[in-house]
């Protein structure tokens, strides 16, 4: 992986470069259309990136606020084992 990571960031965006590029060659509306699909993926991700950031931040913010539970008096105090 500690190669294949930089590798990979830098052939996908050089390949869907090239790809829309030949799909404009073989069709101007056929690029056309590929762009807008790359951009209808690439808002999808960036709103699951976003909502799963919210989600995580909501987490931990709640495991902040919460008090810790307290055990009552009535029950007996676990020995350890």
């Amino acid at each position: 992986m500690r190669i294949a990571r930089p590798i990979l960031m830098v052939t996908t965006p050089v390949g869907v470069a090239w790809g829309l590029y030949e799909a404009w060659k073989f069709g101007p509306h056929l690029a056309v259309l590929m762009g807008l699909m790359l951009a209808v993926v690439g808002a999808l991700t960036a709103m699951t990136v976003r909502r799963a950031r919210a989600e995580q931040a909501a987490d931990s913010l709640a495991l902040v606020d919460e008090p810790e539970p307290r055990q009552a008096e009535d029950e007996p105090h676990q020995v350890g084992r």
